[in-house]
């Protein structure tokens, strides 16, 4: 099958690297042309600027893409799509950000100490206390092994710089913005993850041309636990 134009440009989680698209990005060969970055703070990418603004300009050096993005990678995506030309956007367990300013502020405090307090641990140390939140729980053992190993790929120094540049809390919030999106919009949860297939739902009330596709089964990470049915719903 011949690969098209234009790219498929797919943007990982926080604590992730590009490596955590690699069987997504397995499933949809040939079909796309796929470009995988690390992201700002995140395994090889050399770190200059961790910010909105720094990403979108990169999607902008690619051209009209296909712009996939999972959490973090995500809210990049979202921004992204409001910024520069893309053709169509797949946003998989993603936010448009904390609408309410007290919210946000608290948040913002929070994720600034995150900062500081990776920055005391190893990444062994941080990688472990990441993947037991809540929000991975009931994560197959060895999806979960993975996603530990791939975590191990950054720094303590390189994910405390993306938290303070690419954070929640420091994102100024999208939600009005929604409706400027005409573009295809398709937005992924998995089953387990009822926070935010409920945010998917409350954007998807919000966004001209946009559906929602649940996959069965899995939870905040459905790009892990069943990288088959993401591909599907990209493609």
């Amino acid at each position: 099958m011949r690969c098209v134009d234009p790219p498929l440009v797919l943007l990982h989680g926080f604590t992730q690297t590009r490596q955590s698209w690699r069987r997504t990005a397995r499933a949809l060969a040939g079909r796309y042309r796929a470009v995988i970055p690390d992201l700002p703070g995140h395994g090889q990418a050399v770190l200059r600027t961790a910010s909105f603004d720094a990403c979108a300009a990169y999607v902008r050096a690619l051209g009209p893409s296909t712009l996939v993005g999972y959490s973090m990678g995500g809210r990049i995506a979202l921004y992204a799509a409001l910024t520069v030309p893309v053709e169509r956007l797949v946003l998989v367990g993603a936010s448009p950000g904390i609408a309410d300013p007290a919210e946000r502020a608290a948040r913002r405090a929070a994720d600034d100490a995150l900062a500081e307090r990776i920055e005391t641990l190893d990444i062994e140390a941080f990688a472990g206390e990441w993947g037991s939140q809540p929000l991975f729980a009931g994560q197959p053992e060895r999806i979960a092994a993975a996603a530990y190993a791939d975590r191990l790929r950054n720094t303590p120094a390189g994910l405390a710089a993306a938290l303070r540049g690419l954070g929640t809390g420091v994102m100024e919030p999208l939600w009005e913005r929604l409706g400027e999106l005409t573009i295809p919009v398709t937005l992924v949860t998995g089953e387990r993850d009822e926070k935010f297939s409920a945010l998917a739902e409350a954007m998807r009330a919000r966004l001209p041309d946009a559906r929602h596709v649940v996959v069965p089964g899995a939870g905040h990470a459905p790009q892990l636990e069943a990288p088959e049915a993401v591909a599907e719903a990209i493609a």
